[in-house]
């Protein structure tokens, strides 16, 4: 029940020394404040490790060939051996929850000679020939036209989906471009749309000066056959590709009689392995977070509890005087768990506020000033308020009830021939 006599009672006492009181909570202040800023930063740094990994499929993994490093069934070692499109069926066929299987071939690369002509104008880009489903593998926005079909796979249509890095080379400001043709070395492919990498990742500028153009068109124009230059493996959700590429492995190695325990001849980089990696960072950086808020905020409690033993012994007669005239034990210790939660409580919410301002300047200033490497939108939710509201109130009781218990222990005859 509220008690406005026990609340003025407590203002009183808090106030009666105020700089000892403002000193004491200032360190109960100062450990809720570092605690919800190291949580936001480390959710600022995840926000923005996330940011770089985009929309792409994190339970994927990319395979590609290198030399055999060992001698097998009449193979030399040091050999080199190509994918085909009958690995891609029979990874297909022989491993379950698969979702996406998109075999690859490429063309061009960083700092290539020139492979791409439009008219006078010139360009090296990396050339992928891909299959439809890559899209949901490696997202991009569309910005205008389509992406490669199904019909352009089965027809072998030379058709081509430029970066919008691409199109700003190869084309003025505002002269049109879908239904237009590109020379690929020399092959003409027409132009049915263009894309705008969403993941931020790497290198952004050459993100969007790449060229997509159907898997099969690109085996035609450039003669590789049924030859496969690597895949983009994608398992359903809730299946880990890091648990099935072991299976993946053994079908490639027996196509091309690659040694068992040759582990070099299949390169690979698993998406899914990294990502998780990361996820268990974040989860250590918000341990981390937590322990060394938590101290901080224990010196703080500590400081609470040592003014709350000094009010007690200067109070020591008027609690005698209370006990006599037929206060309860009960009555004793609440008054001073309240008057120690409540210090502990608006100071500790006094530290949330100011943490909470802090927070919103930085987003303001990165909103500002652009987007900072690794680091976006530091926050807090909710639940991280509300953690930190009963880690005060459990302080609050834990910083009391120390001076609460001798409170009770002092005999009122004792208390009353205190000087």
């Amino acid at each position: 029940m509220f008690s406005r006599d026990r609340w003025k009672e407590i203002i009183e006492v808090l106030s009666g020394n105020w700089f000892r009181t403002v000193l004491t909570a200032f360190g109960v202040f100062w450990g809720i404040f570092i605690l919800i800023i190291l949580l936001a930063a480390g959710k600022g740094f995840e926000n923005g490790v996330n940011m770089e990994f985009g929309d792409v499929a994190t339970n994927t993994m990319f395979i590609w060939t290198r030399t055999a490093t060992k001698a097998y069934q009449g193979m030399p070692k040091d050999r080199r051996f190509s994918y085909r499109l009958s690995d891609v069926e029979d990874i297909r066929r022989n491993v379950p929850d698969l979702r996406f299987i998109s075999p690859r071939n490429q063309l061009g690369g960083f700092n290539g000679s020139n492979n791409v002509v439009r008219g006078i104008k010139t360009g090296a880009y990396n050339i992928y020939g891909d299959y439809p489903e890559i899209i949901k593998q490696e997202p991009m926005d569309i910005t205008s036209g389509r992406f490669i079909n199904y019909n352009d796979i089965d027809q072998n249509r030379k058709v081509a989906i430029i970066g919008e890095g691409v199109r700003n080379e190869l084309y003025d400001k505002d002269e049109a471009y879908l239904g237009t043709y590109i020379k690929i070395q020399g092959v003409n492919f027409m132009v049915i749309g263009t894309y705008k990498k969403k993941s931020s990742g790497g290198d952004g500028e050459e993100d969007q000066k790449q060229i997509f153009i159907p898997f099969t068109a690109f085996s035609q124009a450039f003669n590789r056959g049924d030859k496969v230059g690597w895949m983009a493996i994608t398992a359903i959700d809730n299946t880990p590709i890091t648990n099935i590429k072991s299976k993946i492995f053994d079908i490639v190695r027996k196509n091309h009689k690659i040694h068992p325990d040759d582990e070099r001849a299949v390169g690979h980089f698993d998406l899914h392995e990294e990502y998780s990696r990361v996820q268990r960072l974040f989860v250590a950086i918000r341990v981390i977070a937590y322990f060394v808020g938590t101290l901080v905020l224990l010196s703080g409690i500590i400081g609470v509890s040592n003014i709350m033993l000094i009010v007690v012994k200067e109070r020591t007669k008027e609690i005698g005087i209370r006990r006599s005239l037929g206060a309860s034990p009960w009555n004793i210790r609440s008054q001073i768990l309240t008057e120690s939660v409540f210090l502990t409580i608006i100071s500790g919410m006094a530290g949330i506020v100011f943490s909470s301002l802090l927070i919103y300047l930085i987003n303001l200033a990165i909103d500002s000033s652009g987007p900072v490497d690794m680091f976006a939108n530091p926050s807090v939710n909710i639940g991280v308020v509300s953690i930190a509201l009963t880690i005060l109130i459990v302080s609050g009781l834990l910083a009391g009830f120390i001076p609460a218990q001798n409170a009770i222990k002092i005999r009122p005859i004792e208390a009353l021939r205190t000087d």
